[in-house]
Order: C-alpha cells, then sequence, then structure tokens
C-alpha cells in the first residue's frame, strides 16, 4: 500500500469506530413485518449465502421462525487450501442433516480456488484483511447468488456473512444494497444475524453439534496472517 492508500485505510476505519450506525437487526424485523402485512398468506423465499455453518446456524433459526422458506447456496471459491473448502462444506451438510433432516436446500456452486485468487484477490496480498481486495470477495460472492436468487425468482436474498465479528456489516448490507440495484424480482434482505444474542446462539448451537470452528476468513492470504507463511 501507498501512502495515500494507507491514509484511505486508516481514515475508513476510524470512520467505523466513530461513526453512528445503522441497527440492521430492528431493520430486518421491519421488512420481516412489512412482508407480512402485504402478504398475510404467503410464505416468503430467501436465497441465503452461507460460508460455513458457524455463521449460518443462527441465522437459519432466525430466518425459519421468522417464517421464511429457506435455500442455501454454499458459494465460496475464495476459501484455501480444498481441503478446508470441503471440510466447512462437510460441515454444513452434517448439520443441515442432523438439525433440520435435509429439509433445507443446499445449493453449491463449483470450486474454482486458482482462478479466484488471480482474479477477485489479485491485490489481496498488499491489502490489509477487511479491506478492499476483501470487499470485491464479499460483492463477487454475493452478486452470483443475487444472479441465482433473481432468475429463480426468490423474494429475497442474504448472506450470513453479517454474523462474523471480524466483518463489517455496514459495508456488506451497503454491497447488497447496491447489488440490489441490478435484479428486477429478488429484494435484498438487510441483517445484523450477530446481534440480540445472536452470537451467544451461536456458540450454544455450535458446542450442542460439536462444529468445526475455523480461525481465519477464508482465503491463502487471511490464513498465512493468521498462521504464517508456510
Amino acid at each position: 500500500m501507498n501512502e495515500q492508500e494507507k491514509n484511505e485505510y486508516i481514515s475508513y476505519i476510524h470512520n467505523i469506530r466513530n461513526s453512528s450506525r445503522t441497527n440492521y437487526y430492528k431493520e430486518s424485523l421491519k421488512e420481516i413485518e412489512q412482508f407480512k402485512k402485504k402478504n398475510p398468506d404467503r410464505k416468503p423465499t430467501i436465497l441465503l449465502h452461507a460460508c460455513c455453518i458457524v455463521c449460518a446456524c443462527w441465522p437459519l433459526e432466525f430466518l425459519y421462525d421468522s417464517g421464511f422458506d429457506i435455500t442455501i447456496m454454499y458459494n465460496n471459491s475464495n476459501i484455501y487450501p480444498e481441503e478446508e473448502y470441503e471440510h466447512r462444506l462437510s460441515e454444513m451438510k452434517r448439520y443441515l442433516r442432523e438439525r433440520w433432516n435435509d429439509s433445507i436446500p443446499l445449493i453449491v456452486t463449483p470450486y474454482q480456488y486458482k482462478e479466484y485468487e488471480g482474479t477477485v484477490l489479485k491485490n489481496r496480498e498488499m491489502d490489509p484483511e477487511g479491506w478492499k481486495s476483501c470487499f470485491a470477495c464479499y460483492a463477487n460472492r454475493m452478486n452470483e447468488a443475487f444472479a441465482y436468487a433473481d432468475a429463480n425468482d426468490f423474494d429475497w436474498f442474504t448472506t450470513v456473512m453479517t454474523f462474523s465479528r471480524q466483518k463489517n456489516s455496514a459495508k456488506i448490507n451497503e454491497i447488497g444494497t447496491e447489488l440490489s440495484h441490478k435484479y428486477n424480482h429478488t429484494k435484498y434482505f438487510l441483517s445484523d444475524f450477530k446481534k440480540a444474542n445472536g452470537a451467544l446462539a451461536s456458540d450454544s448451537i455450535c458446542t450442542q453439534y460439536d462444529i468445526y470452528r475455523q480461525d481465519y476468513c477464508g482465503c491463502r492470504f487471511s490464513m498465512n496472517e493468521r498462521h504464517g507463511s508456510k
């Protein structure tokens, strides 16, 4: 990063810490109530982008209890190495079987890490985690899932990434709102799944089902930043 980029990043971090934030959890409740008033006899459909079951287990409970018909998309070519990608996917499948009796459909897109790193993550080595390369990574996966949701007439699309303590939920919701302008049918569902004791609920679920809890976001660079280069 050059000096201008460093200053831009520092300003961004400062603004996160000092800005008044929208309560996206409360906004999600408003969206649900508005839908119910307009459509009292219809169950809304939602496509939920999920990167791991740690982040997805509580959103699934919240959305189900809120009356949604849920489908999950596991669209995560950012995860490195492939063994890690398969491990997270395996845990998701196990949880959907043990908790939900496979009643929630799971869509899995092709895994293409090499191509993903060479395009979406091409500048990640120079960027700190949670900066522009990460924004591009969020947007890329969200856009692919959003396009599928719109093409298949889902009422809503959202992502579990707002659950993560390491991610800026305001930025993810900003990306989702911007993407929504591209699509004619499917709406973006605002969220902050870690709020209202969501994080504590996830911890309890993960303990109950002995869920694998990864310690890095996904890509090779985030893994190396956590564990050191091999």
